[in-house]
């Protein structure tokens, strides 16, 4: 879903003495953590692993942490109902905020037309503003001692795209308990899903899930699907991008009752190997084209104007039929918030 996309000069003393300070918090924090442990063992922690099965008599009691499997390893002591989440990736704070997961802070990136004045994207800006979301910090490399000095009791990010955290997961999870999952490879769903199971809120991850559904299931009835196929492109410029029928986006259009197109044949440009879009020459994305009706992920409506303008896109038949559609600026990637905005677009060209 959905951006585009220093130290200066203040001397290496300064830059030595940030170091030291960073490692310093880094070992009061571990001193910290080994002396609660200690604590438990004796006796004195009220918690226990997901391993305990209770006594003898039969106590069903939750255990307070478990232990949970993720794609960057296995976090120990994960709170069983965390009450502070920082997020490390802009792009999971959507899926946790449709979780109703008590998110104190996340990551922003730098604003641009696909957020807030302040980095958060805009399909769920306004559920941050009212649960009161802080930016805990803005770039794409997690700043350890910010997230540091907001005291999470869980972290949870990103294991793909700009915001991978995975080289400072050793870092993070000296500040808590750590979660990283891909997104670029799950439908959202999924990753709801199993966002649900981790953070023990499985309950509200299936009422996400049904709403969308529920949702997807009227527009459907209430819509023509075009007879064409769909083709699904983002525009750069020299090249384009198609998104694969197995993309979240080409999923949800499928859903819809559209037939997707097929990316062009051989091998196109991919970004961290990812399986979901392709970049190919302009040409070659036309020629595959041909009478598909273009659906355009994520661009402002000038910068389509100007794309299909262009001597290869402007004799095709679905400029000159009029059969070109913005899917919106938010839908280079998909949470609950983007998946339900895409789903009003598509209502409101063929409905």
């Amino acid at each position: 879903m959905n951006g585009r996309q220093s130290a200066s000069a203040a001397g290496t003393a300064t830059g030595r003495g940030e170091s030291v300070s960073l490692r310093a918090r880094f070992r009061g924090v571990a001193v910290l953590a080994a002396g609660l442990l200690a604590l438990t063992a004796c006796g004195g922690g009220g918690g226990s692993d997901a391993s305990d099965k209770g006594d003898k008599g039969g106590d069903k009691t939750a255990a307070a942490t478990r232990s949970v499997k993720h794609d960057a390893g296995t976090a120990e002591k994960v709170p069983a109902k965390p009450k502070r989440i920082v997020s490390v990736s802009v792009t999971m704070t959507g899926h946790l905020l449709a979780l109703d997961a008590p998110v104190i802070a996340s990551q922003a990136t730098p604003p641009s037309v696909i957020t807030d004045k302040q980095g958060f994207f805009t399909q769920w800006s306004d559920a941050a503003a009212e649960n009161s979301v802080k930016v805990a910090y803005q770039g794409f490399e997690p700043d350890v001692e910010k997230v540091l000095a907001l005291k999470p009791d869980l972290i949870v990010g990103a294991s793909s795209g700009a915001e991978n955290a995975e080289k400072f997961y050793d870092k993070l999870s000296v500040v808590a308990p750590t979660l990283l999952y891909r997104h670029d490879d799950v439908s959202w769903q999924d990753l709801t899903a199993r966002l649900g199971k981790d953070l023990g809120l499985e309950k509200r991850a299936t009422e996400v899930v049904a709403a969308h559904d529920k949702r997807v299931g009227e527009v459907k009835a209430a819509i023509t699907a075009p007879k064409q196929s769909a083709a699904l492109v983002r525009d750069n410029q020299s090249a384009m991008t198609v998104f694969t029928p197995e993309s979240a986006q080409g999923r949800l259009l499928t859903s819809l009752g559209f037939t997707v197109l097929e990316p062009p044949a051989g091998k196109g440009q991919t970004q961290g190997g990812r399986s979901d879009f392709a970049e190919f020459s302009q040409e070659k994305v036309a020629d595959t084209a041909k009478d598909s009706s273009l659906l355009f992920v994520s661009h402002t409506p000038e910068e389509i104007t100007a794309a299909t303008a262009r001597p290869v896109w402007k004799d095709l038949p679905a400029v000159k039929d009029k059969r070109v559609y913005d899917l919106g600026l938010d839908t280079f990637r998909l949470d609950y918030y983007s998946a339900g905005n895409l789903i009003d677009k598509i209502e409101k060209a063929f409905g």
